[in-house]
């Protein structure tokens, strides 16, 4: 078979989505180079964020489907991008230029191989065209929603990712903006879908920079919120583990007036004791779910795999 066919064959199991908002510089070179690498006229939606620039103007010169978004903000464009969508895949892309369009089938062909959930183009090369602040905050986060959600990935808030269709039509989207990457890998996650990344190139965005240190706060505390839907045993017990720190500190005081001043504090003594105890505990049962939960992703992943060699017999 001819590689052209492959190509061909590729191309009708995507669908390429790319949430917009005041890109008129780059949208067109955006939309350029995905049908530069094969990707059909037709399987490209651009949703747009109420823009107030020539951005769907430019989109739609190139003959794309361009709608205007319901709400605000990046999660109502990427949820309205899905439900116009019918593939087997989805691919959802930043219409900044930052992503090369050529990883679109190298990540469907790893999505086809292993059979993954969700495949994220993780910025491994050109990670110096991401602010230094933006750069730890992302690595801050990537390592929070690991330790959430039991999941050992390198770059969770990627703007380019793909996504079997059929696992989002039953995802909760309770967040707002920048935090739906987060959601989905959430969702896939806790779906005990397997979630693969393959490692891309960034590049030097085009045009004026979105992201702020305010959105990271809030997907900092989206992702929180996303473990109680998704993990929540975990996170009582981490938020019983915080007890630790005062009944370590009132411990240490109580000692040092006893050790010291020869002062004696009994009710305080065993507060401090009461509360060391029960935050050891909910810290060894915090540990206990995420084993708990890694076992469980396990077990899905592997009853997903052995479905789906008996689908395809």
């Amino acid at each position: 078979m001819q590689s052209s066919e492959k190509l061909y064959k590729l191309s009708r199991l995507v669908t390429v989505i790319i949430p917009v908002k005041n890109e008129e510089d780059a949208i067109g070179l955006v939309i350029d180079e995905l049908l530069k690498v094969g990707v059909p006229r037709d399987k490209i939606i651009v949703i747009d964020g109420h823009s107030t620039d020539n951005t769907r103007e430019i989109a739609s010169s190139k003959g794309v489907m361009v709608v205007e978004q319901d709400g605000n903000g990046k999660a109502d464009a990427v949820r309205k991008g899905i439900s116009l969508t019918k593939t087997q895949y989805i691919l959802v892309i930043d219409g900044d230029y930052t992503y090369p369009a050529h990883y679109i089938w190298e990540m469907l062909r790893l999505a086809l191989e292993k059979d993954c959930g969700e495949v994220i183009g993780a910025r491994l090369s050109g990670r110096n065209n991401i602010p230094l602040l933006n750069r730890f905050g992302n690595w801050f986060l990537t390592k929070t929603f690991n330790l959430l959600f039991g999941t050992r990935l390198q770059d969770v808030l990627s703007g380019m990712y793909l996504v079997k269709r059929d696992l989002l039509d039953y995802a909760l989207f309770e967040t707002k903006g920048f935090s739906i990457e987060a959601e989905i890998a959430a969702h896939v996650a806790g779906s005990g879908e397997e979630i693969c990344e393959y490692p891309i190139t960034y590049r030097k965005r085009i045009g004026e920079k979105k992201l702020k240190v305010t959105h990271g706060l809030q997907i900092f505390l989206d992702m929180i919120r996303l473990s109680w839907s998704y993990n929540p045993i975990f996170l009582i017990a981490l938020i019983g583990a915080l007890l630790l720190v005062p009944g370590i500190v009132l411990g240490v005081w109580t000692s040092y007036e006893y050790f010291a001043k020869s002062i004696k504090h009994y009710i305080k003594g065993i507060v401090a004791i009461i509360l060391t105890a029960v935050g050891a505990q909910s810290l060894l049962l915090s540990i206990f779910a995420v084993y708990a939960k890694r076992a469980e992703l396990r077990l899905l992943r592997a009853i997903r795999k052995l479905q789906h060699r008996l689908e395809t017999r």
